[in-house]
């Protein structure tokens, strides 16, 4: 499988920082990076919008995932809010991410800081057919789950 080229504009907050890029060969998403200046304080319960200094061009039939790094939701709870954030093939603007701390304690943004990562995925665009009962549709009775849901299926 070839990799998919996808085109950056670097704006002027972002020059000096890395190139969007993946920590180790088999990553799945590569790291974004705060374009702010100076240092910027997350209280406990606070969002920011974290400009990340770039835009780019996501090929048609993908999709650009931010999501949350492991390291920081763990050790500092610091999310991506509305993970996965979605980046259309048709949007050009400069990429951000919306971190939010539910932490217990303030976390400090630093210029650089890989504050989240993005996944390149395909997309699948659907064709809806209006059914007037799901279940006489051919739905097993065996092994379909119904109308149950939020914890239907049990704890385990």
């Amino acid at each position: 499988m070839s990799d998919l080229s996808i085109l950056l504009e670097i704006l002027s907050h972002g020059h000096g920082l890395p190139l969007p890029e993946y920590a180790t060969e088999a990553s799945s998403g590569f790291d974004l990076r705060a374009a702010i200046e100076g240092t910027i304080l997350l209280e406990p319960g606070t969002r920011f919008l974290v400009p990340c200094g770039f835009s780019m061009k996501i090929p048609k039939g993908f999709e650009g995932q931010i999501r949350s790094r492991s390291g920081l939701s763990f050790n500092h709870g610091i999310v991506v809010l509305n993970a996965p954030g979605t980046i259309d093939s048709d949007y050009y603007g400069e990429i951000k991410v919306l971190l939010a701390n539910l932490g217990a304690t303030e976390f400090e943004l630093t210029r650089g800081l890989r504050c989240a990562q993005m996944v390149i995925a395909p997309i699948q665009k659907c064709r809806f057919t209006v059914a007037s009962n799901l279940q006489e549709e051919g739905l097993s009775s065996k092994n379909a789950r119904g109308v149950g849901g939020f914890g239907s299926t049990g704890v385990d």
